[in-house]
């Protein structure tokens, strides 16, 4: 709500991209899937979404994101589970190619690595692919005359100019961000100037925790809120 709130006072936004797990580790599930489906929005899929309405298995799992996952699974209604079975693997819009995990496997696969990023590449048409799996806000470039691929930190303090470089881009996670900081991460992508800015925005951590302690989820889960890991 924190970053939703931020977005609509912060630019005139035509639609929300979401890049997938809108549920599985939270304490309002329904919630986040309600609050989503008031905007005009395109979404793929995520693991956590699929195995949340068991078309994945979480035997892959960390035991404590297999938990939330058991948990999460009976807070849904059958309209919520029509709507995230409805959601596809992937998303072309515009110059932009829309995946959870990566071009090559669209839910499982964490592009972590410059040589991870560099296969990839191979996978998608468009200029640009998004992808949020990780949590971790990052940008990889590929050099088609050199045949090479960098990585760069994606931050706050610098836009990203959009040019004839292919990128994979990720802008981090809303719920659960990666990067050692706690704060929601989210982008900003502006079409007119082909630029995309990085924002990350405080919530009320201490609320969501103990909400998530009330519902008894994995206190491994609560615990790293506080510290964005």
């Amino acid at each position: 709500m924190a970053v939703l709130s931020e977005i609509y006072q912060k630019e005139e936004i035509g639609e929300l991209w979401c890049l997938g797990d809108i549920i599985g580790y939270g304490p309002e599930p329904r919630q986040c899937i309600e609050l989503l489906r008031r905007t005009n929005h395109i979404c793929v899929a995520g693991n956590h979404d699929l195995a949340a309405i068991g078309e994945i298995d979480t035997a892959d799992f960390n035991p404590d994101a297999a938990a939330a996952c058991e948990w999460t699974a009976k807070q849904l209604t059958a309209p919520d589970r029509v709507y995230i079975k409805s959601l596809p693997a992937v998303i072309e819009k515009d110059d932009f190619t829309l995946v959870h995990g990566s071009p090559r496997q669209p839910i499982w696969e964490y592009v972590l690595s410059i040589s991870t990023a560099k296969e990839n590449f191979a996978h998608f048409k468009s200029k640009f692919c998004l992808v949020s799996h990780t949590h971790v806000p990052g940008i990889f470039k590929y050099n088609s005359k050199k045949d090479a691929c960098s990585f760069s930190q994606f931050s706050i303090k610098e836009g990203l100019d959009l040019g004839e470089e292919r990128l994979i881009i990720n802008p981090g996670a809303v719920g659960q961000p990666r990067d050692g900081d706690p704060r929601a991460s989210y982008a900003i992508y502006d079409s007119e100037t082909k630029k995309i800015n990085l924002y990350r925005v405080p919530y009320d951590i201490a609320a969501t925790q103990a909400r998530m302690v009330e519902q008894r989820l994995p206190m491994r889960l609560v615990a790293r809120l506080s510290h964005g890991v």
